[in-house]
């Protein structure tokens, strides 16, 4: 039987005061959410290549804290630090040299980020690659990334589940379905920056998916939400309800198919996480959205 996870990505936001919290600045964030949801994105470990030899990794007290906030049946999931999924520093100045990482997928960095996550293990649904629009300068095409990430995946740890977001829309073809599958890998459908509706890839590849599947909602225009909320992130903003339409058809037929599914939802998306949640649960208890 297919399991479905809702939650949203990353959760310490004090517009949510009375949509998921009791206060605005409740004394402990996580463990008040995981009272209505039983899985969110944890972002901020992404964030972690800042300069040559300056790399951050999850520090045991946050781990060990995020643990102790949450119940038994709760699951995390994890976007890899940067660090590791990055072909190059970022730029401020985009006209400048690329700068190579060097410690662009890997083996040894990975199995220290393994580590330092450890005592979360038994509350961790999935371990997300996500990687940035690889342009020629970054990488020649689809070949040399596929080969890059299938020699990785051979020697990093098998005890978790990975998924992996790619940003390159051209790469989204049967080869790289196969790929997946070939190094039992799982799909993270990303609706927005500038992807294919994940709905009309899904459709195309829908039968090669086993196991389980994410879908991640994040919306086409993050700065022109952010300047209509004002990061005020407690009402709907952009409702997309033939979008959700389109994401229920999804679920219902991963389910069908006995694939357990992860949702996660960006306040980007519609303006509010919690209340998209609220109309995506309503819809497939047959209420109105």
């Amino acid at each position: 039987m297919s399991t479905l996870r809702i939650g949203t990505c990353s959760w310490k936001y004090e517009s949510w005061k009375n949509l998921i919290y009791t206060t605005t600045k409740p004394e402990n964030y996580l463990s008040e959410y995981a009272q209505k949801f039983n899985t969110v994105e944890i972002d901020q470990w992404f964030w972690s290549l800042f300069g040559l030899n300056k790399v951050t990794l999850p520090l045991k007290k946050t781990v060990e804290e995020y643990f102790n906030a949450v119940p038994d049946n709760f699951r995390f999931t994890i976007k890899i630090p940067n660090c590791i999924t990055l072909t190059h520093f970022y730029q401020k100045d985009k006209s400048g040299d690329l700068i190579r990482n060097p410690y662009f997928l890997s083996t040894d960095l990975f199995a220290e980020f393994i580590e330092s996550i450890k005592p979360l293990k038994t509350k961790i649904g999935i371990l997300i690659f996500q990687f940035e629009y690889l342009n020629k300068l970054k990488m020649s095409g689809q070949p040399e990334f596929l080969s890059c990430f299938e020699n990785f995946i051979k020697n990093i740890s098998s005890q978790y589940e990975y998924g992996i977001e790619i940003r390159n829309p051209n790469y989204l073809n049967k080869t790289y379905f196969d790929f997946l599958k070939r190094n039992n890998l799982r799909m993270v459908f990303l609706q927005g920056y500038y992807m294919p509706n994940v709905w009309e890839v899904f459709n195309k590849y829908k039968d090669i998916l086993e196991k389980l599947v994410m879908i991640r909602l994040h919306g086409e225009d993050r700065k022109g939400i952010e300047e209509k909320s004002g990061e005020n992130w407690s009402k709907i903003i952009s409702p997309k309800d033939n979008e959700i339409i389109k994401i229920i058809e999804m679920i219902n037929y991963l389910k069908l198919r006995e694939v357990d599914i992860y949702l996660n939802v960006n306040n980007h998306y519609e303006g509010s996480a919690p209340l998209t949640i609220e109309r995506i649960k309503n819809y497939l208890t047959q209420k109105q959205i």
